[in-house]
């Protein structure tokens, strides 16, 4: 009995003109007969001549004594068990191995492929695994190997993936084995009851499928994908497949069609290259019909190019842009920016005369055999390029122009650089980890997986975050600083102030402004923008462990109790009259909010206010009797460059030439003034900050360090998290205006400092 024959749901091939298309690797060809074979009689068995074969087409000094005593092993341990379907139980392993051997797997792969299921399911402990077969090969075995259920009850599914999640992160291969072992046994799902293939169907969607799309074994994860389709969506895919069996009679074939048009430019051109039509696939099929609506002959398959060199992939481009109509919007570069999965290729697509569109895919072999197979194309990435076992032929080694792409181009933290220990898989260890139970990690692992586009973000430095696609700020600092994101202030998205909770875009460059303080808090409002799990679960702990709410976020009534100067937190008191320290000492001030809701910190002195205080710096009119005033909404300062206007009652208001005052006050009287000999001047300073704890104190012990005497500040109730600052000092020389400017930027939290500009502040 044929594994097909097994399971009435599995997709076939379809009959007709599509015959002539290449299919992408066969995975699904084989049934018992071919898999157990005749007795053995020498050295090798017969019954894994296939793997051997397959496995030799990819590594062909490879040594197949492991294979054959492997074999040995697990058809002795197996012998006597059955599957559901009635086979030998050792068609199963057998199979797995094949597959795995077909996607060019290497030895030691297929070594603990074949013993995947003997620590399971038969007397084979660990320990003699291990004994026979070496360190690598226990590791890779035990990492498949499901926990008991006698033992975890219900938590047993979800703490096993745990488990081979983990291991995963140690050895890639283990999940190359378990994907393989998940697509056999999909194939035969037939026999089992409706509602057990529907559950183990959903588990293969939710968990398996995305893992394989991340690990970009492209060749296990479509016909994982149709076997769940036909099992989840019978109709759908019934009518699917009838959509393609009609457009496989179809006299005309404008796939064939356009491909010879392609063949012929690039002869033209002198570039050698193969073209060949790669057909959707079912549930690539049903995507694109729900997109497009009504089919048409192009929409059921695509064009593949395939050439030796990277060069070559863009000589093809070109010479397909100039010679046909290209669809511009179509065209995406995974060559110079390859996919999470280590993908690359080319992609564009040209228009035909009738108005169809035939997509295009160009790339080299190289990049061909990683985008069906993934990691698994990478053979043992754990071994030194001189162990011939786990050296591609070939054909199949990365070119010299980097055809890989596994490195090419890239910092030393970017998660291509190791293929071994891929970003997110990197992250998913780190949350998975802090994980309170096993329902709250298979419900998360779920969600973290349905997140299934990815987007690059760059930091200043040059390193890069992979983020799931909606990902925000709050999940790049978590991302990047694990649990000391706690400290996050804020962030600048392409250099550019944002809000935590700005959702990030594929090239965006982020700037994580971070605090000092070892005790930070963060915002239950964080939850609201946190989309990884990463973030999300680091919150939730914190949450968790400190019951009282005591964020600096939570609500801008809450907030502003923070930022009250004086006596509103005794945070800050006045010296003498004019300058702020920080004190816990109740200030003789009267701090009350004003209208709009600002906490004002007045003196005690009120006539300090006074624009013209004697000492301060002198600006000079040639005009007997005029009084001079310093206008409030610029605070001009030596060596400012300035002009005056007259106004009424004889007083002359000096401005900065560059204030906004200046171009309304066009209409009245300008008059020339000039600087004094006094240095000693007073200022009006914004200072626009992320809320923290104590920040006021800290800003204003930085500002009294500069020499500054505050004569009055207001802070404003805080928006989206920032905080303005309005501070009118008094400085005994206006040549340290720079330094004060510089020491209020460099307290934790402030972003910008500046000067008054336009009337009001």
């Amino acid at each position: 009995m044929s594994a097909e024959a097994t399971n009435p749901a599995t997709p076939g091939p379809v009959a007709g003109p599509a015959a002539r298309w290449r299919a992408r690797i066969d995975l699904r060809r084989l049934g018992r007969a071919a898999l157990l074979g005749p007795a053995a009689r020498d050295r090798l068995p017969d019954a894994i001549g296939h793997v051997a074969e397959a496995h030799r087409a990819h590594y062909p000094d490879a040594d197949l004594e492991p294979l054959r005593r492997a074999w040995v092993l697990a058809e002795s341990s197996h012998r006597g068990q059955m599957r559901k379907s009635g086979e030998p139980y050792i068609t199963h392993p057998l199979a797995v191995t094949l597959i795995l051997a077909e996607l060019g797997a290497e030895t030691t792969t297929l070594t603990a492929s074949l013993l995947h299921d003997t620590v399971e399911d038969t007397e084979v402990t660990l320990d003699q695994v291990g004994e026979e077969f070496g360190a690598e090969v226990r590791f890779l075995v035990d990492g498949v190997t499901k926990l008991e259920k006698v033992d975890y009850g219900a938590a047993a599914e979800p703490e096993t993936f745990r488990k081979m999640l983990v291991a995963t992160g140690n050895d890639v291969r283990v999940m190359s084995i378990k994907l393989a072992d998940r697509l056999h046994n999909m194939r035969t799902l037939g026999v089992m009851r409706p509602e057990k293939q529907a559950r183990i169907a959903k588990v293969t969607r939710d968990v398996l499928i995305p893992l394989a799309e991340r690990l970009g074994v492209q060749a296990l994860k479509t016909e994982l994908e149709d076997l769940v389709f036909a099992i989840l969506h019978p109709e759908e895919y019934e009518h699917t497949r009838e959509l393609i069996v009609d457009n496989a009679s179809r006299a005309d074939d404008p796939l064939a069609e356009i491909a010879d048009e392609v063949r012929g430019v690039l002869r033209e051109a002198g570039i050698q290259a193969e073209v060949v039509i790669r057909p959707r696939h079912f549930v690539s099929v049903h995507r694109t019909a729900r997109k497009r609506g009504r089919l048409r002959g192009a929409d059921f398959g695509r064009l593949l190019v395939l050439v030796g060199e990277d060069a070559d992939c863009y000589a093809v481009l070109g010479e397909l842009h100039t010679c046909m109509t290209p669809v511009v919007s179509e065209f995406k570069d995974f060559i110079a920016v390859p996919k999470f999965n280590l993908y690359q290729s080319l992609h564009t697509a040209v228009a035909r005369g009738d108005g169809q569109v035939v997509e295009v895919l160009i790339r080299t072999h190289q990049m061909h055999k990683v985008a069906e197979a993934g990691v698994v194309a990478l053979g043992n990435p754990y071994a030194s390029p001189s162990d011939s076992s786990s050296t591609p032929s070939s054909d199949a080694s990365p070119d010299a122009s980097g055809g890989q792409g596994a490195s090419r181009g890239v910092g030393a933290d970017e998660e291509r650089v190791d293929p071994t220990r891929p970003g997110w898989l990197s992250r998913l260890l780190d949350w998975q980890a802090a994980a309170p139970d096993a329902d709250t990690f298979w419900s998360t692992l779920r969600e973290d997986l349905a997140q299934d586009r990815e987007i690059t973000v760059f930091r200043p430095d040059g390193g890069t975050l992979g983020l799931p696609e909606g990902a925000t700020c709050v999940d790049a600092a978590y991302a990047q600083y694990g649990e000391d994101a706690h400290a996050c202030l804020g962030a600048r998205v392409n250099g550019r102030l944002a809000t935590l909770s700005t959702v990030l875009k594929d090239g965006d460059t982020v700037q994580l402004l971070m605090g000092q303080d070892p005790a930070a808090e963060p915002s239950k409002e964080w939850l609201e923008h946190a989309h990884t799990p990463a973030a999300r679960i680091a919150i939730q702990r914190w949450i968790a462990t400190h019951p009282t709410p005591a964020s600096t976020h939570e609500a801008p009534e809450e907030a502003s109790e923070q930022y009250r100067p004086a006596g509103m937190t005794a945070d800050v008191t006045l010296q003498g009259a004019n300058s702020f320290r920080a004190s816990s000492a109740e200030p003789p001030t009267a701090d009350t909010p004003d209208s709009a809701g600002r906490i004002i910190a007045e003196p005690l002195n009120p006539e300090d206010q006074a624009a013209d205080r004697p000492g301060a710096a002198v600006a000079l009119v040639d005009q007997p009797g005029a009084t001079v005033r310093l206008a409030g909404c610029c605070t001009p300062v030596p060596p400012d460059e300035i002009t005056g206007f007259a106004v009424r009652g004889g007083v002359v208001t000096v401005h900065r030439v560059e204030c906004a005052a200046v171009a309304r006050m066009k209409g009245r009287k300008e008059v020339d003034v000039r600087w004094g000999d006094t240095a000693e001047c007073r200022v009006t300073l914004f200072a626009e900050s992320f809320g923290r704890p104590h920040l006021l104190a800290d800003l204003t012990e930085a500002m009294a360090g500069e020499g500054a005497e505050i004569v009055s500040a207001t802070v404003e109730p805080p928006s989206q998290q920032r905080v303005r600052h309005t501070y009118t000092v008094q400085l005994p020389d206006a040549a340290q205006l720079p330094a004060l400017m510089r020491a209020m930027r460099n307290v934790a939290g402030v972003y910008d400092v500046s000067r008054a500009q336009t009337p009001g502040g």
